[in-house]
């Protein structure tokens, strides 16, 4: 416990901050906690099916746009906390009036600009864990964002937090958008090579040696 108070005392000499608030430990947990959730319950989803066959009755897409309406609503909780939680925090510029709420403005843009556009080159089942229903995309998608940036969505919401800190002019918000970072970075070394798996599967039951020979391969085809 001196351990991390300690450390707080010396963050709160770079960021002025207040950790009593629970508010902010429960806006960084409930950050944690979206990214960790929804891998949990897409990977049982891709092995055991549970939702689409125990609770949809076999449909894949039903199942898969449920989850993505937990998934927003959860978003949308996440960043109420968020913007509760610096609220309650000390007050003070991060850059001098008007480039504070311009740069945030900017910020809050640009990153929504990523998320949005990239939710449109995927659709609703491309961005949330279709892949792991088996509702596969026929290529992989090079517009507009994914060709500049890999991860484009994860990028433009951890640009949101960093804008809302300078919007909000509350200097904890630019710590918090760095936790943000790293959970995002954290759940990317385990979504990123499950989806490659996933289609890396594929390719393997689609290849001409797999389907001509093969009758249990040709009935998951």
């Amino acid at each position: 416990m001196d351990f991390v108070r300690l450390s707080l005392q010396y963050l709160q000499c770079f960021i002025p901050f207040d950790p009593s608030k629970p508010s902010l430990w429960i806006s960084m947990t409930s950050i944690a906690l979206s990214p960790a959730v929804w891998n949990i319950v897409a990977r049982n989803e891709y092995r055991n099916h549970t939702l689409t066959r125990k609770v949809f009755g076999g449909n894949a897409g039903a199942a898969c746009y449920f989850l993505a309406a937990v998934i927003f609503s959860f978003g949308m909780l996440r960043d109420v906390l968020y913007r509760h939680a610096l609220l309650q925090q000390p007050h003070e510029l991060l850059l001098p009036q008007p480039w504070n709420t311009l740069v945030g403005g900017a910020l809050i843009i640009g990153g929504q600009a990523l998320v949005m556009s990239s939710t449109w080159q995927l659709g609703i089942t491309g961005t949330y864990m279709g892949d792991y229903f088996g509702i596969l995309k026929d290529s992989r998608v090079e517009g507009f964002p994914f060709n500049i940036l890999r991860d484009p969505m994860y990028v433009g919401s951890t640009i949101c937090f960093t804008g809302g800190a300078f919007w909000g002019e509350r200097p904890i918000g630019l710590l918090v958008s760095l936790w943000v970072y790293l959970v995002y970075a954290i759940a990317l070394q385990f979504e990123g090579p499950f989806t490659d798996m996933i289609y890396s599967t594929r390719a393997k039951l689609q290849a001409p040696e797999y389907y001509a020979d093969d009758a249990e391969v040709k009935k998951r085809l």
